[in-house]
């Protein structure tokens, strides 16, 4: 089933004497329970695109459709109603309350929709389970390791059962073991729980745990790949062709 649409986006910055096109007329749909990562090197158009999905941010011209909600005409309450029910963020620097436990920053969430206590409780305890951080469920963010937090935040991003998660460089700040351990659980969510992700990176590593990968250069749509039946090896050596293609300028690392 089709859950996001994107139908000629355009966005520009700037005055009329010094006018930057970020986003140059992109068109493309995700179906409900895929895993799509975003490719592009710096400056390519790539975060501004998830920003515009996630409404972050205005599109100049076109329009975003998740489900049959155009996203591109809400604002104030409907606005933010739409945010917190439909779309989970996970950023790059985790983005947790200091004073909050792990458990009180995921269910804050929840607490904000109104749940009850024992609805909240079992909606964490849950997602805590699917991500492996129930032994961290009482520590605050200090005394976490930085694979901690980040599934901490994907735990909150996912708790409330988004139709969409969104993730801006989710493994930017991690070493490469929590990276690694952080993309399991991502493919997980997305194969054993339905979760319908969208990931922006410039990690061809990162890009391979998912199974299109959508290139962006100079804010156009430059390839697209999809994983089909081949391994994960597989599909990132496809990725690198891509990369090559590219320029080179888009992280390669194993």
């Amino acid at each position: 089933m089709e859950l996001l649409n994107i139908q000629q986006i355009e966005k520009y910055y700037g005055s009329k004497s010094s006018l930057t096109k970020a986003i140059d007329d992109i068109s493309f749909k995700v179906q409900e329970g895929e895993f799509v990562a975003i490719m592009g090197a710096s400056g390519s158009g790539k975060t501004t695109l998830l920003n515009c999905i996630s409404t972050i941010d205005r599109v100049t011209a076109g329009h975003i459709f998740l489900e049959q909600t155009d996203v591109t005409r809400l604002k104030g309450k409907a606005l933010n109603q739409f945010r917190s029910e439909k779309l989970g963020f996970i950023f790059q620097d985790f983005n947790l309350l200091d004073t909050l436990t792990a458990y009180e920053n995921i269910a804050l969430a929840l607490s904000i929709q109104k749940k009850p206590a024992s609805e909240i409780d079992t909606a964490v305890r849950r997602v805590a389970g699917q991500l492996d951080i129930s032994d961290v469920l009482e520590k605050y963010p200090y005394q976490m390791s930085g694979g901690q937090k980040q599934r901490v935040a994907s735990a909150r991003a996912i708790v409330t059962d988004p139709r969409l998660v969104l993730a801006d460089e989710p493994t930017g700040a991690l070493d490469s073991k929590s990276a690694k351990l952080l993309l399991e659980r991502f493919r997980y969510l997305n194969t054993e729980c339905g979760a319908t992700i969208m990931m922006v990176t410039h990690d061809s590593f990162t890009a391979s745990y998912a199974g299109r990968v959508i290139f962006i250069k100079d804010g156009r749509i430059f390839h697209e790949i999809s994983r089909g039946s081949d391994s994960r090896k597989q599909f990132f050596d496809k990725i690198i062709d891509v990369v090559t293609l590219l320029g080179g300028d888009v992280s390669d690392a194993l």
